[in-house]
């Protein structure tokens, strides 16, 4: 069949299935589970692919949320992953109910339409994105060996191809000093909140020196009980981001070193806790972008002129990057929304958020035909070394 045709019974399959994937959408907003608690969300996208046709794996690499769903033994292998997580107090305003619908969409309608022996189709439920846990742990126990390419949509305000995205390291400070009076025996106090206190003025005159791309901030988690009560316990929570994982380690430890003269400075005792847990940066592959721009085309779809380092924050999607060739472009739902705000929460359950659900189940499975059908398409993918 010519590769076009293969192209509109896809078209046709999303087109079929739109209110079952828009269904799936609203039901994940309407029922928002966070970070590893989401038990609900990966049973019914789970559920939903095992009824098509495909085998289904839980609890992969010790999360219950977690979740293989494989068709075929052909190849190439192709891996759409699934987001579900929500956010504490507003749900799903980062819009992960789009990308876990859209994912389950764009793999129903390559089902249909491809053969066991042609493609080695892979959904794999990701959970706990937010908390920078759920890739990096399904790569670490494994999962993605034999995978040779990647794909996910996110929504956002713009449609964009590419979009580049921070490494990020995180690291907590305990201050340890001594309670006392702080009127009548301040003298016997050590105090723990100024070990804090002097680790973010550290950390603001460090800013002068830090490259353009690097981020640091942070938050005090304990602060001490009472103005009057020298306070023996406090400590802050800092993330550290750069766009490549050298500068990463290297401002990491210099912010640690901002944390120790503290503690030397004050006379407190400091623990380090590192989040072992590095998100990587994401590493753009041109030739998959092109291609998936080249579907954009095919639909008659335009994508948004942003600078693809606007608004960069940090995903576990970078650390797929680092070890697949990976997408990760933008649907959009809204113009001027912004992630991780009520009116993106409100955007992602409405009948624009249902609109990218169809918009990126279409685009990926479009995507991986071309992937399957076009051999040197898949040879420059493979050989490009990529951004990062």
């Amino acid at each position: 069949m010519e590769r076009n045709a293969i192209k509109e019974r896809a078209l046709a399959e999303v087109a079929r299935q739109a209110e079952l994937l828009k269904g799936i959408a609203a039901e994940l907003h309407a029922n928002p589970e966070t970070g590893l608690q989401e038990y609900a969300a990966a049973a019914l996208l789970a559920d939903t692919l095992e009824r098509q046709g495909f085998v289904v794996e839980r609890g992969l690499a010790g999360m219950a949320t977690a979740f293989r769903a494989t068709y075929g033994e052909g190849s190439p292998a192709i891996a759409i992953l699934a987001e579900m997580d929500a956010l504490p107090e507003l749900g799903h305003a980062c819009g992960h109910n789009i990308i876990g619908a859209a994912a389950v969409g764009a793999a129903l309608a390559l089902r249909h339409i491809f053969s066991p022996d042609a493609i080695r189709l892979v959904v794999f439920g990701t959970p706990a994105e937010e908390q920078g846990i759920g890739k990096v742990e399904l790569i670490e126990q494994g999962a993605f060996k034999g995978i040779d390419f990647a794909m996910m949509v996110h929504p956002s305000a713009r449609r964009t191809v590419t979009k580049f995205y921070l490494g990020l390291a995180k690291v907590r400070f305990t201050f340890s000093g001594k309670s006392a009076h702080a009127a009548a025996y301040p003298e016997e106090g050590i105090n723990a909140l100024d070990g804090v206190i002097q680790t973010f003025n550290a950390i603001n005159a460090l800013r002068q020196q830090l490259r353009q791309d690097v981020r640091v901030h942070g938050v005090i988690t304990d602060g001490g009980v009472a103005p009057n009560i020298i306070p023996a316990r406090s400590s802050c929570y800092f993330y550290v981001r750069a766009e490549d994982l050298t500068m990463l380690q290297q401002v990491k430890q210099q912010v640690i070193s901002c944390a120790q003269g503290a503690a030397l400075a004050t006379g407190c005792t400091l623990s380090v806790d590192e989040e072992r847990r590095l998100l990587a940066p994401f590493r753009v592959n041109r030739p998959f972008a092109d291609l998936y721009a080249a579907q954009l085309a095919y639909l008659g779809l335009a994508e948004a002129q942003s600078p693809p380092d606007r608004g960069r924050g940090s995903s576990d999607i970078g650390n797929v990057s680092q070890v697949v060739p990976t997408i990760h472009p933008h649907v959009p739902m809204g113009d001027g929304i912004h992630i991780h705000t009520p009116g993106f929460a409100a955007a992602a359950g409405s009948q624009r958020g249902g609109e990218a659900v169809l918009e990126g189940a279409r685009t990926m499975a479009l995507t991986a035909i071309d992937l399957c059908l076009l051999e040197e398409w898949r040879r420059r993918i493979t050989d490009d070394e990529g951004l990062n």
